[in-house]
């Protein structure tokens, strides 16, 4: 592989939080990926939702397919632009690791859950699942991945947490989110390849939305002809190859149109970021995060992007339909909460522990068990709990 000066090289990382002996055949980088993989929490995400609970469909993106996916993307420009695939590869498959069960509604279900007890933030729980609740080792909690890999896993961060993981770790994966010590000093961004793995991120759930809003339904493709960036590619496809006009091709219709939009926007990414590069000027990775945003969109695919992603809030993550299932995934989760803030011994063992450690008083520690618990939780496995637990039964989530 070879890398360009401003791309992360394992030979410089800041290291890992506890040390260890470098693998003889593999990168620090390669060996954060694999430990990724080989984690409880990612083979968790095939039975956690996209967009649509996991019992709505089998060929519905879930989590592990939508992060193989931006994996992909991301290796592709890195090669490209002669960044890390390794660290992005390992970035994009750890990035959802503390999403909740039922895609964003779980996670908003349980940040009102938490709201006093500190929130919850799927980025940041992202990184405690890697840092602290994976159990693999016997020397150390989580994965111990490295500083670069970690640093690109924590996407966003409140000012509060960031301050707590500031106090813990100084000068570490939280520092870019605190104000600047001085009004003229720069704000510093992730590496070139976490910046990459964000635009790979919306890239793809913008695409894999469409495919899969048009495959439940929710969507059709006289809609999407509203959409910019979708019709212009619609028509180039409908060009080249007229026979998809006919009624029966609406599917290849919709995959030609999406595997054209899904190039133009990589190849929109590519020459914007080598424009921005080539006057930035970075000598190495550190010069790269003082620098600003590096890897972008052009201004007019930027915008094209905004409209495609008004259009699927208003039309498919707004559809009714979505809303009153995820409605009452909402509620399957906030009974969870509820119903284990009473009963912390009915949490799985190392869990309850952990809860049963704490003094009685402390109801924002046990708050946290209880989070950690349920956001681990796949689809299935919460909605198995609440039926079991509550003796409800909602019909909208029931397989």
């Amino acid at each position: 592989m070879t890398l360009a000066p401003f791309a992360c090289d394992p030979a410089f990382s800041r290291g890992r939080r506890f040390a260890e002996i470098p693998a003889p055949t593999r990168t620090d980088y390669q060996r954060d990926r694999d430990r990724i993989v080989h984690s409880s929490a990612f083979r968790r995400l095939v039975y956690k939702t996209q967009v649509f609970l996991n019992h709505e469909g089998d060929l519905f993106r879930t989590r592990l397919t939508h992060s193989l996916e931006v994996a992909q993307l991301g290796r592709s420009v890195a090669r490209t632009l002669g960044l890390n695939e390794d660290l992005v590869e390992a970035i994009a498959l750890a990035h959802d690791l503390g999403h909740t069960p039922f895609g964003h509604a779980g996670q908003d279900a349980l940040n009102d859950c938490m709201a006093e007890h500190g929130g919850f933030e799927h980025n940041l729980q992202s990184l405690r699942v890697v840092d602290e609740l994976e159990e693999r080792y016997p020397d150390f909690n989580g994965l111990n991945l490295t500083f670069e890999t970690r640093e690109g896993i924590l996407k966003h961060c409140s000012a509060s947490n960031a301050l707590a993981l500031e106090a813990s770790e100084p000068g570490g994966v939280a520092q870019r989110f605190l104000p600047p010590a001085t009004p003229d000093a720069v704000r510093l961004q992730p590496s070139l390849e976490a910046q990459l793995c964000n635009l790979a991120d919306e890239i793809s759930y913008n695409a894999h939305d469409i495919d899969d809003g048009v495959r439940s339904g929710l969507i059709t493709l006289e809609q999407l002809r509203e959409v910019e960036l979708f019709e212009s590619f619609r028509m180039q496809a409908m060009v080249k190859h007229p026979q998809l006009g006919d009624d029966s091709q609406g599917r290849r219709l919709l995959y030609d149109t999406i595997r054209r939009m899904l190039s133009a926007q990589v190849y929109d990414v590519i020459e914007a970021t080598r424009n921005a590069l080539s006057k930035a000027t970075p000598g190495d990775a550190d010069e790269a995060r003082r620098a600003g945003p590096l890897l972008c969109f052009s201004a007019n695919m930027r915008n094209q992007s905004s409209m495609l992603k008004r259009f699927l809030y208003q039309n498919l993550y707004r559809h009714p339909q979505v809303v009153q299932t995820t409605d009452q995934a909402k509620q399957v989760v906030r009974d969870l909460f509820e119903f284990f803030m009473h009963h912390p011994r009915s949490l799985q063992a190392g869990f309850s522990a952990r809860a049963q450690a704490l003094q009685a008083a402390d109801t924002t520690g046990r708050a946290r068990v209880v989070a950690d618990y349920i956001a681990g939780m796949t689809d299935r496995f919460a909605m198995h709990q609440h039926r079991h637990l509550t003796g409800k039964v909602l019909s909208e989530t029931q397989n």
